[in-house]
């Protein structure tokens, strides 16, 4: 592989409220849909060897905007599972636990639907997904969702999945993993269209 695009998906109504959306499967706003279509330019002209897509309709909305066809669902790709927290702020946790903050404290089970992950787990997935990657000759985007895409970048750099607490990434943005002198590095993070 010579190079990880990474493309967060558009704005939700439940990203712009700041809520935790997990599994919830939400459409884009029309804001979002803007976001999306602001990606095209950057991997227009680009070969792309792989497209993995997580399977939520934000994402998958976002690779048809940004003109990524023929992509392939990633099951792997899906949000961090927030569990009981799942459509909660964390201004809202924080009234019952005072000082939550997930890449330290986790979260709660929730119902059948959302049993919620640890950092461990999401690190698991990620690993798959960095695997698939590197398996490929050319260039690979990845569409899919803040908390995962950052714990995906704390396992490039051979870090602790809650040394992603350190790379914040807004909706609509694009990042790049790559390599200097044959390490893993961070070539571009969090960057707006």
């Amino acid at each position: 592989m010579n190079e990880m695009i990474l493309l967060r998906h558009g704005e939700t109504e439940w990203s712009r409220d700041r809520r935790h959306t997990g599994r919830t499967d939400l459409p884009l706003t029309p804001r979002g849909e803007d976001e999306a279509r602001a990606l095209a330019p950057l991997v227009k002209d680009r070969a792309l060897d792989l497209v993995l897509v997580s399977p939520a309709l934000r994402a998958r909305r976002t690779a048809e905007l940004a003109g990524l066809t023929g992509y392939e669902v990633d099951p792997d790709m899906w949000e961090w599972d927030y569990g009981g927290y799942e459509g909660i702020t964390t201004a809202t946790i924080r009234q019952t636990r005072a000082g939550w903050y997930l890449w330290r404290d986790g979260v709660i089970p929730g119902d059948a639907g959302h049993p919620g992950e640890s950092a461990a787990q999401v690190a698991e997935r990620a690993d798959r997904v960095i695997a698939r990657a590197s398996a490929a000759r050319g260039d690979v985007a990845l569409v899919a969702h803040g908390h995962f895409l950052r714990v995906l970048a704390a396992r490039w750099l051979g870090q602790p999945p809650e040394e992603g607490r350190f790379f914040r990434l807004d909706t609509g943005t694009y990042s790049r993993l790559g390599f200097e002198h044959g390490q893993q590095v961070i070539l571009t993070w969090n960057a707006p269209i």
